[in-house]
């Protein structure tokens, strides 16, 4: 009989998000589930000043509302000429009526003539539980802002952040080659290099709640 396995929600709809991180932590006793596995419930607004608030609060939110473990990640584009922005305002720079493509143009626009044109991408990851308690894992990617649009894959600010290393934009490179070193990639990994830590923490945070008994289901 195989052991149980405890659930844990990303709190996200995004399908390539939770095919991402079925894939990191294939082989650990967990089930990983997102918000469709569930029926409706409120949207988080993410209004938080950085984002480690907004990661947390997603996941704390989650756990909370839903009883299991939530895993919520919030990331975006900082930029050392434009003070840091758009930062925490990535998803929405520019206003609600801008695509990806809108946004990149937009940021284009604002680095005009600026020669110092390095940016980074930021990503942090909140592991939480119902009772609010949470691990944190960071990533963090630089790179230079190109003056035009560069590659076709993707998705965001990837067409005009270049990165050195591998001297192509992130629009340029295969899906492999993002995951290795991206800011999000690299938040993940971290946490799955010491993912049994991360279970013995979730059982005893579990374990100390009223009626939980570790939340967790048999696994198949």
């Amino acid at each position: 009989m195989s052991a149980p396995k405890m659930i844990v929600v990303l709190a996200t709809r995004n399908k390539g998000k939770t095919r991402e991180m079925m894939e990191i932590l294939e082989g650990y006793p967990v089930i990983i589930k997102n918000l469709d596995d569930f029926g409706p419930i409120p949207e988080v607004v993410e209004d938080g000043a950085t984002f480690d608030d907004n990661a947390y609060k997603k996941a704390s939110f989650t756990a909370r509302v839903l009883g299991f473990p939530a895993l919520a990640d919030d990331s975006g584009l900082v930029v050392k000429a434009l003070g840091g922005a758009p930062g925490v305002l990535s998803a929405r720079y520019g206003g609600p009526g801008l695509d990806d493509f809108g946004r990149c143009e937009r940021l284009l626009q604002e680095m005009k003539g600026k020669t110092d044109r390095a940016a980074a991408f930021e990503c942090v990851i909140s592991l939480a539980v119902p009772t609010g308690a949470a691990l944190t894992y960071e990533g963090r990617v630089e790179g230079v802002l190109t003056e035009a649009r560069e590659g076709d894959n993707g998705f965001g600010y990837d067409p005009v952040f270049f990165y050195e290393p591998f001297g192509k934009t992130f629009a340029q490179l295969t899906a492999e080659e993002k995951n290795q070193v991206s800011h999000r990639g690299t938040a993940l990994h971290e946490m799955a290099r010491e993912f049994d830590k991360v279970l013995i923490w979730l059982k005893q945070q579990l374990g100390s709640m009223p009626g939980q008994g570790g939340q967790c289901l048999s696994g198949k």
